[in-house]
């Protein structure tokens, strides 16, 4: 079975590229299962239910975030409302919504674990994403042996630590956060997939989606600056992964990267 994971949509700009370009893709690659990071799809920050209910109605099985999901007040209620939606699972107890979920896969009606996970490097200090894979993949039901994991963080080596860590214990480890595509994705040696970033579905012709005006004044001033999401330069990144459903182990990825309007400066793909 095919599963196509979206990097993270980034604004106005990433939700138009997503509604555009997503039908084409999955009719191109024919995916059996749909994941995308939308923790940035409102505004740059976050997720309102205005922009869920655009996102919601795509052709796509599941939702994962990271730290930026909670900069909308009104997420916690549809974290706790939407089981399609997830945030990290290694929050602490007391947070709204959940960080894992099974679903059925449409094509082939095979269930397909997600788990979100949050680094630790150079972010909230929280539970260790490594122990809370551990506890997580210990209530699934034997039958789910395909299981995609978010590893959203800042720091690589973070994001291979938790590859290696899961190797042969998960289909895919496939990193958030950075924004920028990586050129890494390989199978680990016991049958996991995995990249480092996935990169962003957004506009590319700024800074990480951004205007950079703003961003180049955080740095030079060091002080702070509210970033408005850039308009230019837009494109889908996202990865495939091949999966054996029986074992759970991947056979096969790659990277999907497609410009908004041709033309656009070449992409590593």
């Amino acid at each position: 079975m095919r599963l196509l994971f979206i990097g993270d949509v980034v604004g106005r700009v990433g939700r138009r590229i997503l509604r555009q370009l997503l039908p084409k893709v999955v009719g191109e690659l024919q995916p059996d299962f749909v994941v995308a990071n939308v923790e940035n799809a409102a505004g740059g920050f976050g997720l309102t239910a205005e922009v869920w209910a655009e996102l919601s109605a795509l052709p796509v099985d599941v939702f994962t975030s990271g730290n930026h999901v909670w900069d909308k007040k009104e997420t916690g209620p549809l974290l706790d409302r939407e089981p399609r939606l997830l945030r990290p699972a290694n929050y602490p107890e007391g947070n709204p919504g959940r960080g894992l979920c099974v679903m059925t896969s449409r094509r082939q009606g095979v269930p397909v674990a997600v788990l979100n996970l949050q680094g630790l490097t150079f972010m909230t200090p929280m539970e260790s994403p490594f122990r809370t894979a551990d506890r997580l993949l210990a209530t699934l039901p034997p039958e789910v042996k395909v299981v995609l994991v978010d590893m959203h963080a800042e720091a690589t080596s973070e994001k291979q630590a938790m590859g290696w860590y899961l190797d042969g214990r998960v289909s895919a480890v496939l990193g958030t956060h950075t924004h920028v595509p990586t050129a890494d994705e390989r199978i680990l040696p016991l049958g996991t997939a995995f990249i480092t970033d996935v990169g962003m579905t957004g506009p590319y012709q700024g800074i990480i989606g951004f205007k950079p005006k703003e961003v180049l004044e955080r740095f030079l001033l060091a002080t702070p600056r509210a970033l408005e999401p850039a308009t230019q330069g837009g494109a889908l990144a996202a990865v495939l992964v091949e999966v054996d459903p029986p074992s759970g182990k991947a056979l096969t990825v790659r990277r999907v990267f497609r410009w908004e309007k041709e033309g656009q400066p070449h992409a590593p793909v």
